[in-house]
């Protein structure tokens, strides 16, 4: 029995007996025809542990004494040697606890988001109003120019000759 499905873990992304095949990886069978499928599925992606599974992992691996029950541990994991000797030099240097922290850039500072978001209502806003003053601007001179074309310009008076 896996260390995971003892202590009730998830997903390490080892195979075992009875595991999936890893996505990418290349089919065992061969089609109806006799003929293997050479198509890849996807491309593998990486397995990535947990820091409380390698605390397990590596609590077990000290437990052991006895001749290739290492061994044994690492087969029934998918592991490698490898995986043991780095997770031990992290968890002497400490980083294992680190490792339960989220990756990537740190929050913002909710103060700066919140600047942020009254400096873009602000641009929007002023935007707004340039547009609210060019439509009364072209509203003054549409109204101006329908003034012009009301008003009589040169009226004649009525007995008058002159064209």
């Amino acid at each position: 029995m896996s260390l995971l499905q003892r202590n009730g873990a998830g997903g390490n992304g080892a195979g075992g007996p009875g595991a999936e095949r890893a996505v990418g990886e290349r089919g065992t069978g061969a089609t109806a025809a006799g003929v293997p499928n050479p198509e890849l599925a996807e491309r593998a992606k990486r397995r990535r542990f947990t820091s409380d599974y390698k605390l397990a992992v590596l609590g077990e691996a000290d437990g052991l004494m006895g001749p290739g029950e290492v061994g044994a541990l690492l087969r029934r994991e998918g592991l490698y040697s490898s995986h043991l000797s780095k997770w031990r030099r992290q968890r002497d240097e400490g980083a294992l606890g680190a490792l339960s922290r989220p990756r990537g850039r740190k929050p913002a500072h909710p103060l700066e988001a919140e600047n942020a978001n009254l400096r873009q209502r602000l641009e929007h806003t002023e935007a707004e109003l340039e547009k609210a003053r060019r439509v009364i601007e072209v509203q003054g001179n549409v109204s101006a120019l329908l003034g012009q074309l009301v008003e009589p310009r040169g009226a004649k008076p009525e007995n008058s000759t002159a064209r």
